[in-house]
This record gives C-alpha cells, structure tokens and sequence, in this order.
C-alpha cells in the first residue's frame, strides 16, 4: 500500500494520510463484507476520520492515530498477498497487537502480519495458525525447546496448538509417534463405580483430545494409527515406568497433576521426544490440601536449560470474545478476595 500525501493541509496537531489499495486486491477484502471489517477499524479509532472512495483510503485525526491506521492497512496488505482473508478477528487483534507495540507492551520484534501468517498444520481444507503474539511465541517455543509448559486460562489455544505441532511433527517425520495422556482426576478412586469397562469409564477424560485429533487428521486414518500405536491416547497413570523415545508427548489438565505425578511424568522423557505440558493453574480439581504439580514445577524448573514456560492470558482467548471478558472478572474476584 503506497501513502502519498493530500493536498489539504491537517489542522494544527492533527495528521492526515491517504492510502491506495492495489488494484489486485478487490476493496471487499480490505474492508470485509458490508464494510465489517472497516467498521472494526472506525470502532478502534472514534476520534478518526476514515473516508474511502473507489481504491483511496484517507485517515485523519491525531498523529498517533493515524499513524496506527497507516500501519494497520499496511500489516493488512502484507496478510492479503499471502492469500489469507482477513477476518473481524483479526482486525481486532491486530489493531491490540499495533497499540501494545506503540505502548512498548510489545518485547520482541513480531509484527500482525507475521503472528497471522505462520502457518502451522493445513487439513481437511482449514489452516491451523496462532491467533496472538502470544500464541506465536508459544508455538514458537515448541519448535525450539524440548520441554514446553503451555499455562494460561481456558480457550487460549494451548492444547490445541500443541496437538497442532504434534501431528505436523508426526507428518514430516520429526517423531514417530504422538502420545497424548491427561490425569484422570476426576475419577480417582471411583472409577470402580462407573458403568461399564476400563476404557469406557475413561474414556470421558480423554474425549477432548480425540475431538482435537479429529480435525486434525482424516477421522477414517485414526483408528488405524491408534492400532499401530502411532498414535496413543492414554490416562497420566499409564505412562508410570515407561521411557518415551521418538515421541511427541502432550501433557493436558497438567493442573490435576500431584507433584509425585508431575516428575514421574517428566522423567518419562527419551531421545529424539519433545514434552508439551498444558494447564490452567486457577481451575484445580485436585482434593482439598493436595499440591498442583503444574504450581510447584514453575518453582523447580524455571530458568532450567531447555525448559520453556509459555504464559497466556485472557488477550489470547480465542473462543468467544465473551470468555476472555469472563476469565477476567473471575480474575478481579479472585485479587479482590485474596484468592
């Protein structure tokens, strides 16, 4: 997108600039259908004039919103010529992103159109990306340390990103096999008392993890992968005395995890395997009194060699715009009531 100047003078304090749109890029795709993306934008910048006419866009307004708007549209041209659409979504995160870098919130040089474009595992006609910085440099981590802790609240992405690296890891023969384990806590001792065989009465521990694999990998291949043990699907308990070499090994619900069960699971670790370990410290289920592993573990192994800790936030909710709005008011709950 090319800037050029305008021949009206802005108002003293004020700055004004004017974007062309490459005529290979229909105007429906930088303003979205029925203007939605633009009205995201004008809903950003209230204080802004933002006026389009055929491919010319113009802002004005203060220096530090226009600038903002120049490097908004820019960061949208970069993520068009890759083919991507831009989504409301994206406009929205984008725009977080731009003022968190303006406000040196930002500590590394990621731009929008670099989180929006690193494409992670292409299946069954969808694109797999991170959504956030935060997801990126989450996803990033995996590729470059061997053990990653993925800690943040709920709909942050961080088993399904991980499951995402598993399977394309699995693909371009990095490992070969995934092996995917969760603490059954919430059965415990009463597992006994549910209906029917051992794997049914686990099964509901575990269906999440098959729900993810399922739109990851073609439903018909996975039952055919499971037999061969390529892949396995297995409760925390199952991995005690076992050495886990060639795989790719997510840990999810780690919070569930007892310190004992957490560095028996760490210590399963083999050649040529990498370790995800997932969780969301402030949903517990662990008996009164008892130690979340996932809690201690940041104590022992922070600052260890090869050892990564990812946090997310609410910002990287990716659900719902309205559970990230709920994770922090429980978040507020909590502080205000010394939780």
């Amino acid at each position: 997108m090319t800037q050029t100047p305008t021949a009206q003078t802005p108002a003293p304090g004020q700055a004004r600039a004017h974007f062309t749109v490459p005529a290979k890029h229909p105007m429906v795709t930088v303003l979205g259908s029925r203007d939605s993306l633009l009205r995201v934008i004008e809903k950003a910048f209230p204080d802004a004039d933002i006026h389009v006419r055929g491919n010319e866009i113009s802002a004005a307004g203060s220096a530090a919103d226009v600038a903002l708007v120049q490097r908004l549209f820019d960061e949208m041209m970069l993520v068009l010529r890759t083919g991507q659409p831009m989504t409301e979504d994206a406009v929205e995160r984008s725009i977080a992103m731009l003022r968190a870098s303006e406000n040196g919130g930002a500590d590394g040089p990621e731009t929008p159109a670099d989180v929006l474009t690193q494409n992670i595992l292409s299946s069954r006609g969808r694109t797999i990306r991170p959504k956030t910085l935060n997801q990126k440099r989450y996803v990033d981590a995996i590729d470059k340390h061997t053990v990653v802790f993925g800690i943040g609240p709920a709909g942050t992405g961080k088993t399904y990103l991980a499951m995402a690296k598993a399977v394309q890891a699995l693909q371009s023969k990095q490992v070969n096999r995934i092996i995917l384990t969760r603490p059954a806590v919430e059965a415990g001792e009463r597992l006994g008392f549910l209906p029917g065989t051992l794997y049914e009465k686990i099964d509901p521990y575990l269906r999440p993890l098959y729900d993810a694999l399922h739109d990851m990998l073609d439903p018909d291949s996975i039952p055919r992968l499971m037999a061969a043990g390529t892949i396995e699907v297995a409760p925390l308990a199952y991995m005690r005395g076992r050495t886990l070499n060639d795989a790719f090994i997510i840990l999810d619900e780690a919070q569930n995890t007892s310190p004992e069960q957490m560095k028996m699971f760490l210590t399963r670790l083999g050649f040529e395997s990498k370790i995800v370990i997932t969780g969301d410290v402030t949903q517990v289920d662990l008996p009164n009194g008892t130690t979340s592993g996932l809690r201690q573990v940041q104590d022992i192994l922070e600052g260890v060699d090869d050892v990564h800790f990812s946090r997310l936030t609410s910002q990287d909710v990716v659900r719902h715009r309205l559970v990230g709005r709920i994770v922090d008011a429980y978040e507020q709950y909590d502080s205000r009531n010394g939780l």
